[in-house]
């Protein structure tokens, strides 16, 4: 079992930034992906991000890359996204997960106009 934590989210203004944190305990030898994916009101979770973690490498969904970056802290069991230049479209639960399998119970972040 691999059990997750998020925090971080909050009321934002459009431009602004905000940083998620998900830490992770538990069985995290074995996992090798942490993501984030978001749900927004009235639609289905989407991804946002991944990473893998030994060799760090990440991928984006294409509305966030340029603005959104992953990554991790092997000694925290921690990983983050960096969220820059927020959009109202951005608002949503930010859910993170280990393998696509165990997820945290999500952090709200809403951007207003």
């Amino acid at each position: 079992q691999v059990q997750l934590v998020e925090s971080g989210g909050g009321l934002v203004q459009a431009g602004d930034s905000l940083r998620l944190s998900c830490a992770a305990s538990g069985r995290t030898g074995s996992v090798t992906v942490m993501g984030w994916s978001r749900q927004a009101p009235g639609k289905e979770r989407e991804f946002v991000a991944a990473i893998t973690w030994n060799s760090g490498s990440t991928s984006y969904q294409d509305s966030v890359k340029g603005r959104f970056t992953i990554s991790r802290d092997n000694a925290k069991n921690t990983v983050y996204l960096q969220m820059n230049s927020l959009k109202p479209e951005d608002t949503a639960v930010y859910y993170c997960s280990a393998d696509y399998a165990y997820w945290g119970q999500g952090t709200q972040v809403t951007v207003s106009s």
